[in-house]
């Protein structure tokens, strides 16, 4: 079943030609287009995409107040911020809100497919610079306390999770089986009381755990 996208951006030139790319790319279909995300929950209920495409800096509401409102009313859509913002604080408030990818706009076509692709399959891709940014901001918070009791592996593959690695990356960065790593994340979610990745990340993010 080809992936549902929509794309919000104010940029007049850039939307047209993000739409050319889904319209023009197998196994996927571009469901709505909009300069700004106003009417965003309309749409939402409309189209019901499995993807969106979202810029941050628009007229009207931000891509990231409308990544929350997506969110809390569509939980089931993926939301994957596509700006030119690459600040710390633009990047944690749109995880905070609920991205769960985040690419630059310089990257390239097959870049943007890809990220869709791995996106809709549940992973959290993200440029390599985001990446970057993200674990070295994680990695002056191992010192605070853990009251979750995470073990040091459990707190590596958190990290993992919130970079978008997939299982089978954590799998090779932790030279462990792939079952090893299911086992790890079903733990780190009963420790943290959380049912999904998305929460997990969200919960990591807004208590700085690692």
């Amino acid at each position: 079943m080809a992936i549902k996208v929509s794309i919000y951006e104010d940029n007049v030139s850039l939307l047209e030609s993000l739409s050319y790319l889904i319209r023009g790319t197998i196994g996927f279909v571009l469901v709505h287009a909009s300069a700004n995300a106003n009417d965003i929950l309309n749409n939402c209920k409309q189209h019901n995409p499995d993807v969106i495409l979202m810029d941050i800096d628009m007229p009207g509401i931000s891509g990231i107040e409308a990544t929350m409102l997506v969110k809390n009313h569509y939980p089931q859509i993926n939301v994957m911020i596509l700006t030119v913002f690459e600040d710390k604080d633009k990047i944690f408030k749109a995880l905070c809100a609920g991205a769960t990818g985040y690419l630059l706009k310089r990257s390239s076509s097959i870049q943007i497919i890809k990220a869709i692709e791995e996106l809709h399959k549940g992973g959290s891709p993200m440029s390599s610079g985001i990446a970057r940014k993200v674990l070295d901001h994680f990695s002056k918070h191992t010192d605070k306390q853990n009251k979750y009791a995470l073990t040091t592996r459990e707190f590596d593959i958190l990290k993992r999770l919130l970079v978008g690695d997939s299982y089978k990356m954590i799998a090779n960065h932790c030279f462990i089986s792939i079952g090893t790593v299911y086992s790890h994340i079903n733990n780190i979610y009963k420790k943290l009381q959380v049912n999904s990745k998305s929460e997990a990340v969200i919960k990591a993010l807004n208590e700085k755990l690692v």
